[in-house]
């Protein structure tokens, strides 16, 4: 039997021992499941994501859940960037133990149990302590933070303080959609790609529900494969009436990379987020 760990909030733990883990935690491609760690001789390695969930989960700190599972359950396991790229390998429980062992660096790794945990397969749960593993990402630590839109955590502790302290180049309103559209247009045909990408990236960054979909659709047929992925970032949550249908033209890109941006794009639409917690309660 393979043993993992599974961190979760205090306030799961009486419900856990009554039930189990609820497959409420969302993998790659749109599975549900479980996300847990292999029980490590490293204490600090094993309870590495701790920190890390806790900046998402404050309700009275956070527990660790020792599972069992059967050697032969299939399970997903890489890094949780691969996970973003439906790259993260499904192999039995007992060689997810023995591939993260292996390594010289486990840091940021995860496994994905792809249905809920049920009662008789909880090992034990018990408090662990708060302060162990990373935060933000392995060596982080002395590395200058990043406050644009999608890197900076509002409401977190010394958010405002940091955003004063390093204000982003993109902090701000962003031009009026009169005003992007003219720059599309000035672009030319078929257009500067950096441009482009430009004027798109603060489409993406307005958060409206509602766009210009009919003066951007010509961009799905750019020569640059990077201007159409970023043509699919700026629409993809979109409501417009025609996104769908151009969506779907680009789900058959012949780059990979924008294939994978019509899935994400997707993905976010289909869970109505637009960001996971790495190990959501269980």
């Amino acid at each position: 039997m393979a043993m993992f760990v599974h961190l979760t909030a205090a306030a799961n733990a009486p419900r856990i021992r009554r039930a189990g883990i609820r497959a409420v935690s969302h993998g790659q491609d749109g599975a549900r499941g479980v996300y847990c760690f292999p029980v490590l001789p490293s204490y600090t390695l094993t309870h590495q994501w701790m920190r890390e969930l806790g900046r998402f989960d404050r309700r009275g700190g956070r527990v660790a859940v020792h599972v069992r599972l059967d050697d032969a359950q299939p399970v997903l396991v890489g890094p949780y960037g691969d996970r973003m790229r439906s790259a993260q390998a499904e192999i039995p429980a007992a060689e997810a133990v023995r591939r993260v062992a292996a390594l010289n660096d486990p840091r940021g790794w995860e496994v994905f149990v792809p249905r809920a945990i049920g009662r008789a397969e909880v090992h034990r749960v018990r408090a662990a302590p708060q302060v162990v593993g990373w935060r933000y990402r392995p060596d982080a630590h002395g590395t200058r933070p990043c406050t644009c839109f999608g890197c900076r955590v509002r409401g977190g502790y010394g958010a405002r303080r940091l955003r004063e302290r390093l204000p982003h180049s993109l902090d701000g309103p962003p031009p009026p959609t009169g005003v992007l559209l003219a720059r599309i247009a000035a672009a030319g045909d078929p257009g500067d790609p950096a441009e482009l990408e430009d004027a798109l990236d603060w489409f993406g960054r307005l958060r409206r529900r509602r766009g210009p979909i009919a003066e951007l659709a010509h961009l799905a047929a750019h020569p640059d494969h990077r201007v159409r992925e970023s043509l699919v970032w700026a629409i993809g949550d979109w409501r417009t009436p025609g996104v769908a249908e151009l969506l779907a033209g680009l789900a058959d890109d012949p780059d990979p990379d924008v294939r994978e941006a019509v899935a994400g794009a997707r993905g976010l639409v289909r869970r109505g987020t637009a960001d996971a917690e790495p190990f959501p309660a269980g």
